[in-house]
């Protein structure tokens, strides 16, 4: 499989070159060069498949031969080595769990299996590799995990001050070792400026061996195809085989971007939300067909807060940059703080299930559907645990959440970090002589 680069397709690299570098050049994201289909009968019979079957069945195609089937075989079990179950919440919605892993996140998944690819690429590298990345929340603190202490690779992660909760500063401030983190005075949107400035930037390419773990890189997107695939598999055996309709929390837009490609693979699927917050961007879009990108405002969901998506790109690729056929397949909804408020109170109390704010975006964006389209069904993406953002859940239901033990202990650690402004010499002046 080879993959080209958005921004100019004259550029074409393979798996490995894909994952190393992060993105191409101008800051293109690599795209595949062909989209492989699965086989009907394998969409039919998933039941009949192990769930590390079918994960190793949904990647082989994009890794070709860079990665030897065994060796293949042995980082999707270890990338999915943990429950990752679909619950009805009522009769018409479900949630799959995405938050059972190390760091209670769906980002477990996406850097879980990038670690380990870059792991095995970068096995006899003699250059020690920096791995820079952005994160608005979970991304960190699941890269942070799936790095920690490798041999040959440091890790630097920028998140904004003030904006990521405190469960999420402490798993990607706490570790230490191998792992910078970047305390960035600014949104989201400028931790995610400043990373792709760095990628272009010659002089920190020239000295240091650089590669990205945001959802830009191939490595943390392709694989998020897999849970949907182990959703479907529990949906064919829980409900009708009538297709779901798929809800995705949405910020950066890589993990719906995932959900579109493995359906445009087969995956059958009704229909597809692109559930935000007040960082509405593309459900303005598919609205008005005008993309007009915002600074990202602050919002509970905080890894959703996002005013300039980068995976929309890849999204509006799929579908060939047709509007017409990617507004028949998505729709996009907003929903702000006192929604998502009221949500989380109403299904504790109606359902007796804890939504974090992410998930409750989801429910909320996915119950209007349902009620503007009657007989239809569909599940939620949960994408953390409601204990990551204890202040919001436990206002709304009145309730003290039970705090994991892993947790507690890692809420005692020292936060290391390094604070600076959203300035670019900064980042490279740290770059540069962090060692």
């Amino acid at each position: 499989m080879k993959y080209y680069n958005l921004k100019g397709r004259e550029e074409n690299v393979d798996f490995r070159t894909a994952t190393i570098k992060g993105q191409g050049k101008d800051k293109g994201l690599f795209f595949p060069e062909n989209i492989p289909y699965f086989e009907e009968e394998f969409i039919q019979n998933l039941h009949q498949y192990s769930d590390e079957e079918i994960a190793y069945q949904c990647m082989k195609d994009f890794i070709g031969e860079e990665i030897p089937s065994e060796i293949l075989k042995k980082i999707v079990a270890e990338t999915i080595s943990f429950e990752i179950p679909l619950k009805k919440i009522s009769d018409e919605i479900s949630i799959l769990e995405l938050f059972h892993g190390p760091t209670l996140a769906f980002k477990d998944i996406g850097a879980g299996f990038m670690s380990r690819c870059l792991s095995y690429f970068l096995e006899n590298q003699q250059k020690k590799v920096t791995v820079l990345v952005a994160t608005s929340g979970d991304t960190g603190g699941a890269v942070a995990h799936g790095f920690y202490d490798l041999p040959g690779i440091d890790v630097v992660i920028l998140y904004p001050k003030n904006r990521v909760s405190p469960v999420q500063e402490k798993q990607l401030t706490a570790l230490g070792k191998n792992i910078y983190a970047l305390e960035v005075d600014g949104s989201f949107d400028d931790c995610q400026s400043l990373v792709k400035q760095a990628f272009s930037n010659k002089e920190i390419n020239n000295q240091l061996f650089l590669t990205s773990a945001n959802s830009i890189n191939v490595a943390r997107w392709l694989p998020q195809q897999i849970y949907y695939l182990l959703a479907l598999k529990q949906w064919q055996s829980k409900e009708s085989k009538e297709a779901p309709v798929i809800c995705v929390p949405s910020g950066n837009f890589g993990n719906l971007c995932a959900g579109i490609l493995a359906h445009l693979r087969g995956l059958p699927a009704e229909h597809f939300i692109a559930a935000c917050n007040a960082n509405d961007i593309i459900p303005e879009y598919l609205k008005t067909k005008n993309y007009n990108p915002k600074k990202a405002v602050a919002t509970l969901s905080n890894a959703m807060d996002v005013g300039d998506p980068s995976n929309f790109i890849r999204i509006l690729e799929l579908f060939n940059n047709e509007f017409d056929l990617l507004k028949n397949k998505i729709s996009g909804y907003s929903v702000d703080d006192k929604v998502t408020i009221q949500t989380i109170r109403e299904v504790y109390n109606r359902y007796h299930y804890i939504l974090d704010p992410h998930s409750a975006v989801a429910f909320a964006s996915l119950d209007e559907y349902i009620n503007e389209n009657p007989g239809k069904k569909g599940f939620i993406l949960g994408t953390a645990h409601p204990v990551k953002f204890p202040d919001a859940v436990e206002n709304a239901i009145h309730t003290k959440i039970q705090i994991p033990q892993s947790l507690n202990d890692l809420m005692k650690k020292e936060k290391k970090t390094v604070e600076i402004n959203s300035d670019f010499e900064e980042l490279k002046r740290f770059l540069l002589n962090k060692n």
